[in-house]
């Protein structure tokens, strides 16, 4: 493709991107597969650059723009060298009029300011910088697999290094595929942001627990879960999403975590049913809850573009419900987890105050972590003890 044709890509795919944006479809990385799976002509150069491209006006905006044109020429303002790419050629883009829309460029989306401001201050334009540079690729050890992660470390084909504050932690500042590594087929590594490793560490499980993680997902905390356990106990793994759930299956099976780990599908609004027989057993629950995202912007920027006020306000009641529920499932003397990767306090410090106040609950652990500090994910987790 010639780079008049690469650009028209990213344009086409950045419309794409926006559609969903509006209309809750897929994410980027779907949209961007989907579209080159009925180009086969692209080679591996061009898809590499075509994305480039898409990522970059996304990252460039913070409000949702109004085309894929718009994206691209607003980010002509910082890449000079695409403006002359629009010159009407042949699978290229029209010349660019005068007064045609151009995406401003921005960090924040401007209603979500005011979070920011209240979580940061007056650093919250740094903040939001990381947010939106590129993560690194952070991996998990399995020590129901391996105990060695210098052996692990040593096999990886660039080099890691060790997470302080995490002992089987290891990041590659140079993101790799590791899908068909020998280490990942033989469950000795997960990939795992630093964050969400350090959410498991602070809530604790022990080995021999009763832990029910309630929004499993396709799984990455119920291993992490089932190792900080030793392999002892029993996980209760319980979603609302069949396909995930089920997803989570050949991850259990590598990681040696498959015995010690039930699945449960549960239907919305309806969990406290399909729970009952549970209910105030659990030495620790585990809830990752639905959030926005806020703090995982390095790998989803195009999230800015989906978050609106109403989909907060409902994000926010989901939350509330779900604390609701998992402190009937604890039992007297047990723990009570919670997490988001979201960097705004309406969705971590302020849902703990909310649930604080009855009497026979206590907050025993907070942590919040974001990638100008941390080099992390943007992350809030707090555990909660039950009186006995």
């Amino acid at each position: 493709m010639r780079e008049p044709a690469r650009l028209m890509a990213a344009i086409e795919i950045v419309d794409a991107i926006i559609v969903a944006a509006r209309t809750g479809g897929a994410a980027a990385d779907t949209l961007i597969q989907r579209y080159f799976s009925t180009r086969r002509y692209a080679g591996s150069k061009d898809r590499a650059a075509v994305r480039e491209l898409v990522y970059a006006a996304i990252r460039y905006s913070a409000e949702l723009p109004a085309s894929g044109r718009a994206a691209l020429l607003g980010l002509t303002t910082t890449r000079p060298e695409l403006l002359p790419l629009f010159d009407g050629s042949a699978h290229a883009p029209a010349l660019p009029a005068a007064d045609e829309p151009r995406a401003a460029p921005g960090l924040v989306p401007a209603w979500l300011i005011p979070a920011f401001l209240r979580r940061f201050g007056a650093s919250w334009q740094d903040e939001a910088t990381a947010l939106l540079g590129r993560a690194p690729l952070d991996l998990r050890v399995n020590s129901l697999r391996t105990a060695d992660p210098d052996a692990v470390a040593s096999a990886l084909p660039v080099q890691a290094q060790p997470i302080p504050g995490l002992p089987l932690g290891l990041r590659l500042e140079t993101p790799v595929a590791l899908d068909h590594h020998p280490l990942m087929h033989n469950g000795s590594i997960e990939v795992q942001d630093a964050a969400s490793q350090h959410s498991v560490a602070l809530a604790n499980p022990r080995p021999g627990d009763f832990v029910i993680d309630l929004c499993a997902g396709a799984g990455g905390k119920t291993l992490a879960l089932a190792a900080a356990m030793a392999g002892e106990g029993r996980i209760l793994a319980t979603d609302v999403d069949r396909a995930r759930l089920t997803a989570m299956g050949p991850r259990l099976a590598r990681s040696g975590a498959e015995a010690m780990v039930e699945r449960r599908l549960l239907n919305p609004n309806r969990e406290s049913g399909a729970l009952a027989d549970v209910a105030g057993q659990a030495d620790l629950v585990f809830v990752d809850a639905p959030c926005s995202g806020t703090g995982t912007w390095r790998r989803n920027p195009e999230l800015r573009w989906r978050l609106t006020p109403k989909r907060l306000e409902q994000l926010i009641a989901v939350q509330h419900r779900l604390i609701a529920l998992a402190q009937q499932l604890v039992r007297p003397g047990g723990r009570l987890a919670y997490a988001v990767c979201s960097v705004m306090r309406e969705e971590g410090a302020d849902q703990v105050m909310r649930a604080l106040p009855a009497p026979d609950w206590r907050e025993v652990a907070r942590a919040e972590f974001s990638p100008a500090r941390e080099g992390c994910d943007g992350f809030f987790v707090a555990t909660m003890e039950k009186c006995p």
